[in-house]
């Protein structure tokens, strides 16, 4: 899900979640990607059949023809969507007795998986907030010198793909051997072991075949530093570790304490586009200063000369704002990015008037 994608969704989505009835009588409904959208239209009009037994009178009114007003939609529709559609109908009047049905349809971004039909005071929208979410991919090395993990973190989910076993010993001596012997018997068992970990490592998280944001690499002890400080890993895989943190255990509990601890780095990784984008501009703003402007009536006059690459904008400006102005960027083939105004960056361009552009070509407004 791109930027664009993303904001048009979240929009979308607050649109609908501000609506609410005083009875049960709003109608969601989830079409998975794939789905025959005639078994769904079947279902809707058996559920007006249905609601005609409902024994208030305005409620029977209301569900009834938030029912037939949906089937209608998706009649008009004809087929379901690439990924899936969801719709909601319902009566969003504001005043008792008076009857306002509306109707939405969103087609998300991503694949819709499962089938809802719920009829509530608010409508459903739980599974697309569950889109707007981080879902990036980041590879996770847990290891200590006897055990090690390998996993993939996708969104909250954590999915172990290898498990290792060492054959270094424990601490104890073994009899007939100087304590130095057995200690170089456990060094070099140990970076055999390390290696065996890194070839897996170094084949499962290759470029080519797996897209990561980032690795995170934790275990008990050294261990942890002795693997990623030495050359085990490809460099191009070793670029990409993100946070290296000491965590009590290996397994299960070990790899969910390794995301936790992690949790900052993660958190600033979905910001970094916004970071790099605003160091950008402040950048160019401080060096070449007719390279770039700020405030909302420079930038407008900017957008309309064509001399916009880019622009930055806070969340002061509100959705509508928001989407007239990128969407003038993006007709002229600028990009655009969303800025936290709650962020460093951000209240620092909101003193600038909460948006800037970084120009094709100097100009002076």
């Amino acid at each position: 899900m791109d930027e664009k994608q993303r904001f048009s969704l979240k929009k979308k989505i607050k649109e609908i979640s501000e609506k609410k009835a005083r009875h049960t009588e709003l109608v969601s409904v989830y079409i998975p990607a794939g789905f025959h959208i005639q078994k769904v239209i079947d279902q809707i009009d058996s559920e007006a059949s249905t609601a005609r037994n409902i024994k208030s009178a305005s409620t029977r009114k209301n569900v009834t023809a938030a029912l037939e007003k949906m089937a209608r939609e998706l009649r008009n529709l004809g087929k379901t969507p690439e990924h899936g559609l969801a719709a909601f109908s319902g009566n969003v009047s504001e005043r008792q007795g008076v009857q306002d049905i509306k109707y939405w349809s969103i087609e998300p971004p991503e694949d819709i998986s499962s089938r809802v039909y719920k009829c509530g005071q608010k409508f459903f929208i739980e599974p697309l907030e569950d889109m707007l979410e981080h879902k990036d991919t980041y590879g996770i090395v847990l290891l200590d010198r006897r055990e090690a993990n390998i996993a993939i973190l996708k969104g909250k989910n954590i999915n172990t793909i290898h498990t290792f076993s060492s054959a270094v010993p424990g601490k104890y001596k073994a009899g007939g051997q100087s304590a130095a012997r057995f200690a170089r018997v456990r060094e070099n068992l140990a970076r055999v072991f390390y290696q065996k970990v890194a070839n897996t490592v170094n084949n499962e998280f290759n470029p080519q075949m797996m897209t990561l944001k980032g690795i995170l690499v934790g275990g008990p002890g050294p261990s942890k530093e002795e693997f990623y400080n030495e050359n085990f890993l490809n460099q191009e895989i070793k670029d990409k570790v993100i946070s290296v943190v000491d965590v009590g255990y290996v397994g299960d509990q070990g790899l969910q304490e390794v995301v936790d601890k992690s949790q900052d780095i993660l958190a600033n990784e979905a910001l970094v586009k916004e970071k790099q984008a605003a160091e950008r501009f402040f950048r160019v703003l401080g060096k070449t200063r007719d390279l770039a402007t700020y405030g909302e009536e420079k930038v407008r006059k900017a957008i309309k000369m064509g001399a916009v690459e880019s622009i930055l904008i806070t969340d002061t400006f509100n959705e509508n704002q928001i989407e007239e102005i990128s969407n003038l960027v993006e007709a002229q083939g600028g990009g655009w990015v969303i800025i936290d105004k709650d962020g460093r960056d951000g209240k620092t361009l909101d003193g600038l008037g909460g948006i800037g552009a970084i120009l094709r070509y100097k100009l002076q407004l």
